[in-house]
């Protein structure tokens, strides 16, 4: 299960159409909380887009229309209230995330600082209760944010992401950018059972199977004696014309280790034929 709120949803086509009629728009007037449950063979979506009459935020809340996320004593709460798209279904219950650390230490992901990404707290605990559809759940978590002063698109062509986690409560997660001035960051760090970070050597890239929308895909795995099975493509989780989530086995420290893993195609995601599209997944309700 993946969940993001977006103020100022950087897919949103709407969004991208307010940024052409002005350089500022308000990015309250495009928010959007983003719900996507892989249940088995069943994949339950949500992102229907807010207008600032709809969103309210403060320190320790943000609602988006009937939704909301709080902080709590000890983590977040999340209550969901979303229909889903393309297909009518309703997304309804509460997701209580837990964690002993919060950091809010970013990285600049590009030069000039203009994007950025602050790994709140890599280690969670999940607990899920949805009603509709009915699941449970509980797990491993983690929890992180992004934030630019530009569209991504103006800043990079794409990226690969992934998260592996490791024995010993350890979790590697690693932060490939193709920018768009043509140079190439890899980034990668570990954070120990604590949730203090170090900085650790980026993974070589492995080539995994492109998605049936043609985005590539690569996945930061070991390449030395420990690694005699190669990474593997275990399931593709979502898959879009302009980006990709998908479940990896990825060979590191001497066995293997399942990784989420999303790929970025920031090109394609400009073209306006995947405009045109967008709105089906990512309707817009004003109220």
């Amino acid at each position: 299960m993946t969940l993001i709120a977006f103020i100022g949803s950087v897919f949103s086509p709407y969004y991208a159409r307010a940024r052409a009629r002005s350089d500022v728009p308000d990015p309250l007037n495009h928010c959007a909380l983003n719900v996507a449950l892989f249940d088995g063979p069943r994949r339950h979506w949500a992102m229907t887009e807010r207008s600032a009459c709809a969103v309210h935020a403060s320190e320790s809340a943000l609602s988006i229309g009937p939704s909301s996320v709080e902080r709590t004593a000890d983590g977040l709460r999340i209550v969901l209230r979303e229909r889903g798209a393309p297909w009518p279904s309703r997304i309804s219950g509460q997701i209580d995330v837990s964690f002993a650390h919060w950091s809010s230490e970013p990285l600049a992901l590009d030069a000039r600082g203009a994007h950025i990404w602050t790994p709140h707290a890599p280690h969670a605990q999940v607990q899920v209760a949805l009603d509709s559809p009915r699941w449970h759940w509980q797990g491993r978590g983690y929890v992180d944010g992004n934030e630019g002063c530009e569209p991504l698109e103006r800043g990079f062509r794409g990226w690969q992401w992934s998260r592996i986690a490791l024995p010993q409560g350890r979790t590697l997660v690693q932060y490939d950018t193709d920018a768009r001035d043509g140079s190439v960051q890899r980034r990668a760090l570990l954070f120990d059972c604590d949730g203090s970070p170090r900085l650790h050597e980026p993974l070589a890239q492995t080539p995994l199977p492109a998605t049936r929308w043609g985005i590539a895909r690569s996945i930061g795995s070991a390449h030395d004696a420990d690694a005699a099975v190669p990474a593997r493509l275990v399931r593709t989780l979502e898959s879009g014309p302009f980006y990709a989530r998908s479940l990896v086995r990825v060979p590191i420290e001497g066995a293997l280790h399942f990784a989420m893993h999303e790929s970025l195609s920031l090109d394609r995601f400009s073209q306006r034929w995947v405009q045109a599209l967008l709105p089906f997944r990512m309707p817009r309700n004003p109220r």
